[in-house]
């Protein structure tokens, strides 16, 4: 098993959670129950992920030069992820997630992004040697996207194969999507990126194809409950999810995603590496926590 080096590029955050019995409406004003502060932010939770299941993990992010981002450090060394390129931002506090969890582990997020939103090129451009000799960029977009762009470029012309997970949900230009190896949209992301809606497998495929046509060559839509589908030039296949009682679902694409670059990385099939991941997510949505929740490797295989 070739154990092949992941850089991910993307944003930390620290999440504080309220759990309550519904979700408030807006102007409402809801008495919750428990209160928790995890560390958090995609591109954190998806290395942390990724070096839980044994990843060779390297993270490129930034924190302010506060407590927060001096304990999202010291979490990481401790979780074994190469901390070479996790710049401080003096200017900058670090960012934070505000989470509230219902009785059905859905949630509702609103994220101040700090100290990630002064991730730049000139940081890309520092990490550019562990771009380099790496086998995989994971990236998300809680960062800016010219730097998501930047990162894409360089790592596509090395010859690196690059996978965005394309959440928070936003538009994206066709010279990006020309450099992915791989996209990883849920329902709303493929809409978003496509104009198409969808609402079942059928609808997804339609969307992925769209998405294949742009350059993509590997197109994995999140459809939740009922998997994942896997969408190349040669196969369409959904990869079903496994069946458990979910407590909260804050993390569990982060965990995906972290574990489907790992099971690349190391050389498994687009399918085996699909259902490792989707048996990694389904182990993180029965605890609470976004990095908290993220499986160990005895886990899942």
């Amino acid at each position: 098993m070739a154990n092949q080096s992941i850089v991910v590029l993307g944003s930390t955050n620290t999440d504080m959670v309220i759990k309550t019995t519904k979700l408030p409406q807006p102007g409402e004003t809801i008495l919750g129950g428990d209160f928790l502060m995890n560390p958090g932010g995609k591109g954190a939770n998806q290395a942390v992920a990724a070096a839980r299941l044994k990843g060779n993990i390297t993270l490129v992010a930034k924190t302010g030069e506060d407590l927060f981002g001096l304990q999202a450090k010291k979490l990481f060394q401790a979780e074994k992820l190469n901390t070479d390129f996790l710049f401080t931002d003096p200017e900058s506090p670090s960012g934070i997630a505000l989470i509230t969890v219902d009785e059905q582990a859905e949630n509702c997020i609103v994220v101040a992004p700090g100290a990630n939103a002064r991730l730049l090129r000139a940081d890309v451009d520092k990490a550019a040697g562990a771009i380099n000799t790496a086998e995989i960029i994971l990236m998300q977009l809680e960062i800016p996207l010219d730097t998501v762009c930047y990162a894409a470029e360089i790592a596509y012309h090395a010859g690196k194969k690059v996978i965005l997970n394309p959440a928070p949900a936003q538009p994206l230009p066709d010279e990006l999507l020309k450099m992915l190896y791989m996209i990883t949209p849920n329902e709303t992301e493929a809409e978003l990126l496509t104009g198409i809606r969808v609402i079942d497998v059928s609808s997804a495929e339609t969307a992925a194809r769209k998405l294949l046509e742009k350059g993509v060559q590997v197109v994995v839509v999140t459809l939740g409950s009922k998997g994942a589908l896997l969408v190349t030039s040669e196969q369409c296949q959904l990869i079903p999810t496994f069946k458990v009682k979910a407590v909260d679902t804050t993390a569990a694409g982060d965990c995906f995603n972290g574990a489907l670059a790992v099971a690349i990385a190391e050389g498994s099939d687009l399918v085996s590496a699909i259902t490792f991941a989707n048996k990694a997510a389904s182990i993180s949505v029965t605890r609470m926590g976004a990095q908290a929740s993220a499986p160990y490797r005895h886990e899942v295989v």
